[in-house]
């Protein structure tokens, strides 16, 4: 069986308190010893600076970094320069995605989907960069349709990505079910699961909204009965993920990418409980 890949995702902090928190944040988790740390990239490249600060401390700190990237609202040129940063910093590891059109923006720019930027990627770099993409086992919400999706994905893949990581989701059968799909497709670059520890309801039900993530009216109902018990909602939500994270490595998923939010102990809780070790 292939080697695993279990990781950490966080997002670029507003402030220096914000910045503080993370270190402390990133010190807890670097003792679980994931793979790497991915920073994600703000619409239109909105954060640009603050990822590649944020990416060049977690690098500093001798642990792997994956910078997101994202191409709408963003030029050939732009990107030319940020990549030509990375490598000149010894990064290896990408997440090419199409990315959110910023609020106010128009014309989302010379690239309108993630196969372009993955194909742009590949032509200015080589081999240079590992490249991962994103997937949607329930469907992007912008896609027409499931089919339409798949394709998307399809594209992506063939135009040099070495790797997935999901959207995060609450139902195992929708990533095998997807991962089925993709096969029939010839398509079977690892697909690694994302995963959205559960501490809040009201803030996962916006999220959930937004991106397009299913929470299944059977999970919602339960959550919402603990009403504001935070640590009732923790407790089960913790219970929760880690039975799904056990159903998916189980089932044969080549490893676990965990929506931290810039927080230790829901990740942390749950990767002690599921036993992973380097």
């Amino acid at each position: 069986m292939a080697e695993r890949t279990f990781s950490i995702e966080f997002f670029p902090p507003k402030t220096p308190e914000g910045m503080a928190k993370l270190r402390e944040t990133r010190r807890q988790l670097a003792q679980l010893k994931p793979k790497f740390f991915s920073v994600t990239f703000g619409a239109g490249g909105s954060t640009r600076d603050r990822t590649l600060e944020t990416v060049l401390e977690i690098q500093a700190e001798g642990l792997a970094a994956a910078p997101h990237l994202s191409c709408i609202g963003s030029t050939r040129d732009s990107l030319r320069e940020i990549l030509d940063t990375y490598r000149a910093q010894g990064i290896r590891h990408i997440v090419a995605l199409r990315g959110d059109l910023p609020s106010g923006m128009a014309e989302p720019g010379e690239f309108r989907y993630a196969n372009e930027l993955v194909a742009f990627i590949r032509q200015e770099t080589g081999d240079w960069f590992e490249i991962e993409v994103a997937a949607y086992p329930e469907t992007h919400p912008q896609a027409r349709n499931y089919q339409e999706d798949l394709r998307n994905f399809q594209r992506k893949v063939a135009a040099g990505a070495n790797a997935a990581i999901t959207q995060y989701f609450f139902n195992p059968d929708a990533y095998f079910n997807f991962v089925d799909d993709c096969a029939e497709l010839g398509v079977t670059l690892p697909i690694v699961p994302g995963i959205m520890p559960i501490s809040n309801f009201s803030q996962l039900s916006r999220f959930s909204a937004a991106c397009g993530a299913e929470i299944p009216r059977w999970l919602a109902r339960k959550m919402e009965s603990y009403l504001d018990d935070t640590a009732s909602i923790r407790a089960f939500g913790l219970d929760f993920i880690t039975g799904m994270c056990e159903k998916l490595l189980d089932g044969g998923a080549p490893g676990l990418h965990f929506y931290a939010l810039n927080q230790a102990g829901l990740t942390s809780t749950i990767w002690q409980r599921l036993g992973i070790e380097e």
